[in-house]
């Protein structure tokens, strides 16, 4: 609920914000207490009516009002105030400074010539986001949910099926206040129409679900971005809700943001223990969930599922790469942050701890991509391959760039359709038989996605078999992030 309380007037003249617990503070207090007498000032205290004296110049400010109003970070602060606002500040204790501040020679005799000041209550983490659910007027529109006071919070999460079968964050008001920082778009704006029940979600419903993922504010703009490509009609949100594959959407991050919000890159990116990595995807599953109603057992329809139905997310090693990034080469500038949504299922290591040549490693690797969802299976599925920085070396000192890899690797890739049509050695599933006699290729034009990432140390890639592709399926979308 919003506190609109009026911004609180200052008196005129010298005022000083102080805190018991804070040991230049109680340095100076004397040096405040020969100010009030001298200069008529008045000091503001955070902690302790009595502090620095029980007198008619100290005022109580234990609700933080003044403090939090006036932008108070450290104290002591001085402030030299006009017209009821400050005009001029001093923060900490320095002699010298205070005395050409106040106009008043000879101020702590015997105190040391200076002092670093404390943390304002106003700021200190304890505080900071009830303070602003207090007083900066809260616009939020979302539904409160009142808990009965011997109810668990997270239970009662649990209870109410808005988490992914793991723990969430309790949205409060104020977290959800910190959450929408992260951004500059209006917490009212529409980010998109979320499938199945088709939504309307606003830029708030995101940052509740993104506080529930566990997300920091300044992960926002690319679960916001997230969710605009995710409801295109290009990527068929609703689709690989309801199909029965194990599939959903795998979020590349491109540009300088990944470093800006600390994303792995590296070492495990499509693990655990990065809180970037392992929050961005969830909170975009959880919009679809909360807001959009695709969850388990209704539209959702995976007979079995994978992780990448939690959420995946990962950055793509830029830096350590010989060849253009992921994004660039779909069309995007090098300086653009970016996010791309693959629908992909869980992911497969590539094994080859020996070859040496760029030649048979990409020969071994399209023997193995052959098994892409299925062998049989061709022309109707994307995949996505991580390649390793040791494997990716194999290609770079043989000179070879995106193109002339994906030329050499679709060129392995192409299958005798006698092989694997239906009935072909006896097995009942495979392509149509009017295809007999051809070659086709196992991927579809412009269907292998690669992406550099992983352990400078391991001869081991990944590949993240898709969803069905074209107009009765999903394609890849890359959005540029706006902040």
């Amino acid at each position: 609920m919003s506190n609109d309380r009026p911004k609180p007037v200052l008196p005129d003249g010298l005022v000083a914000v102080v805190k018991k617990d804070c040991p230049t503070c109680v340095l100076v207090a004397p040096v405040l207490a020969d100010l009030a007498q001298r200069a008529g000032l008045i000091a503001y205290t955070q902690d302790d009516p009595a502090f620095p004296a029980s007198a008619s110049w100290v005022i109580d400010d234990s609700d933080l009002a003044v403090s939090w109003h006036h932008n108070i970070e450290t104290v002591p602060t001085l402030l030299r105030v006009e017209d009821g606002l400050p005009v001029a500040t001093v923060e900490g204790w320095r002699r010298d400074q205070w005395q050409e501040f106040c106009g008043v020679d000879g101020l702590g005799e015997g105190l040391p010539d200076w002092r670093p000041g404390c943390g304002s209550l106003s700021v200190d983490p304890r505080f900071a986001n009830e303070l602003m659910v207090r007083f900066s007027g809260s616009k939020m529109v979302s539904r409160r949910v009142e808990l009965a006071a011997l109810e668990d919070e997270h239970e009662a999460l649990f209870d109410r099926g808005w988490t992914d079968g793991m723990p969430v964050v309790p949205p409060t008001e104020a977290r959800v206040m910190r959450m929408l920082e992260g951004t500059s778009r209006a917490p009212d704006d529409i980010v998109a129409i979320v499938p199945p029940d088709l939504v309307e979600c606003t830029v708030e419903k995101v940052a509740i679900n993104a506080v529930m993922a566990g997300c920091k504010p300044e992960y926002l703009p690319v679960v916001l971005t997230a969710l605009e490509a995710a409801c295109t009609d290009e990527f068929n949100m609703h689709g690989l809700l309801a199909t029965t594959m194990p599939v959903g959407p795998i979020l590349v991050v491109n540009g300088p943001i990944r470093d800006e919000i600390g994303m792995n890159s590296g070492l495990n990116l499509l693990g655990q223990g990065n809180r970037a990595n392992s929050t961005i995807g969830r909170a975009l599953q959880l919009t679809i969930r909360n807001v959009g109603g695709g969850a388990p057992g209704g539209i959702d329809r995976a007979t079995q599922g994978s992780p990448s139905k939690i959420g995946l997310c990962f950055a793509e090693d830029e830096e350590g790469s010989p060849w253009d990034s992921f994004a660039e080469s779909r069309g995007f500038g090098a300086g653009a942050s970016t996010v791309t949504l693959y629908p992909g299922e869980g992911p497969r290591v590539l094994f080859d701890q020996r070859s040496r040549s760029a030649e048979s490693l990409v020969s071994h690797l399209a023997e193995m991509l052959r098994a892409n969802i299925s062998p049989r299976i061709a022309l109707q599925m994307d995949t996505m391959l991580v390649l390793s920085p040791e494997h990716m070396s194999r290609f770079a000192d043989a000179g070879w760039d995106r193109r002339r890899f994906l030329d050499e690797l679709t060129s392995r890739l192409m299958i005798e359709a006698d092989e694997v049509i239906i009935g072909a050695g006896g097995i009942e599933e495979g392509m149509p038989a009017f295809l007999a006699g051809t070659t086709i290729p196992k991927f579809p034009p412009d269907g292998i996605h690669v992406v550099h990432g992983g352990s400078r140390a391991g001869l081991f890639s990944a590949a993240i078999a898709g969803w069905v592709n074209g107009d009765t399926g999903s394609v890849t979308v890359t959005k540029e992030i706006v902040r």
